[in-house]
């Protein structure tokens, strides 16, 4: 690693790796353009070298858009075991630089707790990471509790990512994905409170990518409003206080001083969407805002120590 990485050891809790296996057996899943393009020469070599140069010690792979489900769960079964086999191999060649957030096709019980199983008792996965809807249904869907309570049982570390949208759902001339992720993410969350949830399985340590979506913005309209429908305020303010966020995509002054206002800093780690989005011209815009240094570090690398339980 360079000086400049030993001296900051950062962790990126967002970050994607794209197996050329994987990434080959969905090729007529992935939309045309630059992402398509870097995914297509994704290597785990090249991806230690750019964290080197932005100072990151560690980064948890996960899987992005669109994952494992696509309605069949054969199809999903292979391609959920075919991805976490292909991270943890990444894991074992580069122990000191990577962990992984094993993928799991929720719509499919059964094949969901059996890959929970392999992934964290055999292949050592950090966690597990979901989409933040799957077939139109948010993650505080009944369908769902099979695989909620077994991550709560196992007081799992649940990373959770916006899935494809549908690109009738946005403004013309904008991917689906730019306006509609954000709010996918913030639907789940309150979807998770709506149904109860996030008090069911207080022991589930959910992290929310790209900082929780519009939820530092409506959660004050969402306690006001609901009238009871949601869950009391008080309730609902502790429920939200246990979850954490990443900086992924929200890399900028306003953005930033929202969430430090929405929730206690410790609930709040450093994410890039690398190699999705650069990593180290993140980094570099990272290093920019203004950020009281204790606080800094926090969300660099002590959070997510304290979270995952390990050394680095």
């Amino acid at each position: 690693m360079s000086e400049a990485g030993v001296a900051a050891g950062r962790i990126n809790i967002h970050h994607h790796f794209l197996p050329s296996g994987y990434m080959k057996a969905i090729e007529d899943k992935l939309p045309p353009g630059r992402g398509r393009q870097r995914a297509a020469h994704w290597n785990p070599v090249e991806d230690v070298a750019a964290m080197d140069a932005a100072g990151v010690a560690l980064s948890i792979g996960s899987i992005s858009m669109p994952g494992v489900w696509f309605g069949d769960v054969a199809a999903a079964r292979r391609l959920a075991r075919l991805w976490n086999e292909d991270a943890a191999t990444v894991v074992r060649d580069h122990p000191e630089r990577f962990g992984f957030f094993a993928t799991i096709a929720p719509p499919d019980s059964e094949g969901s707790l059996a890959e929970i199983g392999y992934a964290l008792d055999v292949l050592k996965a950090d966690g597990i990471a979901l989409m933040s809807s799957y077939d139109g249904r948010w993650l505080g869907d009944a369908a769902f509790a099979p695989v909620m309570t077994e991550l709560n049982r196992r007081q799992c570390v649940v990373f959770v990512h916006p899935g494809p949208m549908p690109e009738e759902h946005t403004v013309p001339g904008v991917k689906a994905h730019i306006l509609e992720a954000p709010f996918d993410t913030t639907r789940t969350v309150v979807s998770l409170l709506a149904e109860g949830v996030l008090e069911k399985c207080p022991d589930i340590r959910f992290i929310f990518a790209h900082g929780g979506g519009a939820l530092p913005y409506l959660a004050g309209r969402l306690a006001t409003l609901s009238h009871g429908g949601v869950m009391e305020p008080e309730r609902m303010r502790r429920a939200l206080d246990r979850l954490y966020f990443d900086t992924a995509l929200v890399i900028n002054q306003p953005v930033l001083a929202a969430l430090l206002e929405f929730c206690p800093a410790s609930q709040i780690l450093f994410g890039t969407d690398a190699p999705i989005i650069p990593l180290q011209a993140e980094t570099q815009n990272w290093c920019a805002l203004a950020i009281d240094p204790a606080v800094r570090g926090r969300i660099e690398r002590d959070n997510a120590l304290a979270l995952l339980g390990r050394a680095v």
